[in-house]
Formats: C-alpha cells, sequence, structure tokens
C-alpha cells in the first residue's frame, strides 16, 4: 500500500466513525462515545493532511494534463512553472505525512508517577530536588493536571530527599516519559560563603500509571508493613499506624506512602505505585534487545544517564540527549517547559521515522 491509499483508507476510517457517532443508537453508550472521540481525535491530523495531499495529488495531475495535451502552449509554460513548486510542496508534505504517521506510544495516554531523589551533592543536591519537584508542579498547573502526593522526605532545611507523586491528565505521560535520567545543576549554593559554583544532582523516574489488566501481581508475594507516620502535623502521625510499606518479594522492589491518614489509602497509593514499577521493569525487558542494537538518544532508559544541566550562573539549561541548548533557565525552573518538551518529542519521532 502506498503513501495516498494509507492516507485514503485513513480517511475512510475517519468517516465511518463519524457516521457512528451521528448515530442514535449510540447516543446512550457513554463508553462508546467516549473510545470513538478518542480514536477520531487522534486520526484528525491525518485526515487534514491527506485532504491537502489529495488536493496536491489533482493539481499536480491536472497540470501534467495539460502539458500533455499540447493544445495551449502558452497555458502548458504556466503549468510547467506551476508543476515544480506543487511536486516540491507534494514532497514537503510526503516527509510530514511519514512523520504523522510514526506510531504513537501506547502508554503515551496515562497518567505518570515521578520520583524525584537527591543525589550527589549533599544538602545542594536536596535543594535542587526540590527545586524540580516544584518545577514539575508548576508545570502540571500551566497544564490543568491534578497531583497527589504519594510519599515524601524531607531534609529539614527546605530540600527533600525523596519525593513520589502522581500527575493526572490529559496525554501526561506523553509530555513527561523523557524527564526519566540524572538531571545536574552548577550554581552557587546558599550555604557557600566563598561564592563557589558547585556541582550536584537528583534523579528522576517518570513511570506510566497502569491498570489492574497490565500488571499481574500475586498477593501471596508481597510482604506488607504497617507502621507510624514520620513527619511534622496531624493528630495520628506518630500515634497510628497508618503509614504501608509494602515489598514484592520476587524483585525485591519496596514501596511505601504514609501522606494519608488513611491506611486503606495509603496501602491503595503505594500499590499503584508498585505496579508502576513493575510494569516498567517489564517494559525495560522487552526493550533491552532493541536499545542494544541501537543507543537511542531520546528515550525512556537507563536511569544513570546523565540527560539535563541546569547551569543557573549562564541561565543556561543543556539536553545532552539532543545536543539542545536553551538560555531561558529563570522561566524553565519556574515551570515553562513547553518548548523543552516540545523539542523531546519532536526528536523521538525523527529518531524512530529514521529507524523505520
Amino acid at each position: 500500500m502506498d503513501l495516498y491509499d494509507k492516507l485514503k483508507s485513513i480517511k475512510e476510517k475517519y468517516d465511518r466513525i463519524n457516521e457512528q457517532l451521528a448515530d442514535p443508537q449510540n447516543l446512550y453508550d457513554q463508553a462508546k462515545l467516549i473510545s470513538l472521540s478518542k480514536e477520531r481525535s487522534e486520526l484528525i491530523d491525518l485526515v487534514n493532511a491527506y485532504n491537502e495531499y489529495d488536493a496536491l495529488v489533482n493539481n499536480i495531475k491536472g497540470n501534467q494534463e495539460i502539458i500533455d495535451s499540447g493544445e495551449d502552449k502558452e497555458l502548458a509554460e504556466i503549468a510547467e512553472n506551476e508543476l515544480n513548486e506543487l511536486r516540491a510542496k507534494r514532497d514537503t508534505m510526503e516527509e510530514r505525512i511519514k512523520f504523522l504517521l510514526v506510531p504513537k506510544d501506547p502508554d503515551d495516554d496515562k497518567n505518570v508517577i515521578i520520583e524525584i531523589r537527591a543525589g550527589t551533592g549533599g544538602d545542594e543536591a536536596g535543594l535542587f530536588a526540590a527545586d524540580l519537584y516544584r518545577m514539575y508542579s508548576r508545570y502540571a498547573e500551566i497544564r490543568g493536571w491534578k497531583k497527589e502526593i504519594i510519599d515524601v522526605s524531607d531534609t529539614g532545611i527546605g530540600g527533600i530527599k525523596e519525593v513520589v507523586f502522581s500527575l493526572v491528565g490529559e496525554s501526561v505521560f506523553a509530555d513527561m516519559k523523557f524527564e526519566s535520567g540524572v538531571h545536574r545543576v552548577q550554581r552557587v549554593p546558599a550555604t557557600e560563603a566563598n561564592g563557589r559554583v558547585h556541582t550536584s544532582a537528583a534523579s528522576v523516574v517518570a513511570l506510566p500509571e497502569v491498570e489492574d489488566v497490565e500488571v499481574n501481581i500475586d498477593p501471596s508475594e508481597l510482604r506488607i508493613d504497617v507502621y507510624r507516620s514520620g513527619g511534622a502535623g496531624g493528630q495520628n502521625v506518630n500515634k497510628v499506624e497508618t503509614a504501608i510499606r509494602i515489598t514484592h518479594l520476587p524483585t525485591g522492589l519496596v514501596v511505601q506512602c504514609q501522606d494519608e491518614r488513611s491506611q486503606l489509602k495509603n496501602r491503595q497509593k503505594a500499590m499503584k505505585v508498585l505496579k508502576a514499577r513493575l510494569y516498567d521493569m517489564k517494559l525495560q525487558e522487552q526493550n533491552s534487545e532493541i536499545a542494544a542494537a541501537r543507543k537511542l538518544m531520546v528515550k525512556r532508559g537507563d536511569r544513570s544517564d546523565k540527560i539535563r544541566t541546569y547551569n543557573f550562573p549562564q541561565n543556561r539549561v543543556t539536553d545532552h540527549r539532543i545536543g539542545l541548548t536553551l538560555y531561558n533557565l529563570s522561566e524553565i525552573i519556574e515551570g515553562d517547559l513547553n518548548e523543552l518538551v516540545e523539542k523531546l518529542k519532536l526528536a523521538d519521532r525523527a529518531e524512530r521515522l529514521q529507524a523505520g
């Protein structure tokens, strides 16, 4: 099937979906309407591209017929000049269509669980981890996503040792999946008396939130410990055993939650994190052969990769995977991640297109 036929079949599928959406028999089937509307929205860009491409192809065909007829030399000359321009537009359009046809990551529409941990750099690393948490929180506000803390451990001086939280909204994982890796900061710490620039780091892991059907967990393989929450605030804290720690015995994975006063809610949140980690582990195993065959610049892969540097003295952010440098760190650290996110998504799609 050539490109035109592929686009035509997509347009036909789009038209069938519109017919189903307009069918009165489906008006009361909310689940079906939501599914159809979602599928329709995913095809709109390709359908618009088809309409534009179809018009180009027909114009090229019409101009060629005028040239071949030889009836009017002046008109044929005009058609010849237009033909070169139309063919150039068609070639550009074909590249764009190939780009749009790159298969979508099946996890893109999922919500996400973010884990941020302070790395090397002592207290400054904890402060940087807190900055990253605030950056993602502000970005979530801008995007209209809902944020929910699952677990947090602070340093006592405004920093964070570790924080786990979820983001719920439209296409969250599509925007956040490339944040996994080591983030490095270069700046003068507040505790530095001599004004020297220090380098510290924090790690970020972005996990897609998964449904029960995607991860099968045998309850007999879990050890669940209940303990008293630590930290300040609330009558329940340090008095009632509401905090939950779950250990997955086959893998040794440990998750915990003490943010809620309810033991049940803490357990539900902890299980959500465990499922996400097990799902991510399964995906990494499945992708190991691909990763061995070709090293992807932009990926959801090795958590130990240094992916980004935040240089405060130069107001510079550099993403090392795609060689992108932006001089608007002050805006980025306040949650303005749109340009950075879009550049990463663009690089990923281009890379996957090149890989076939």
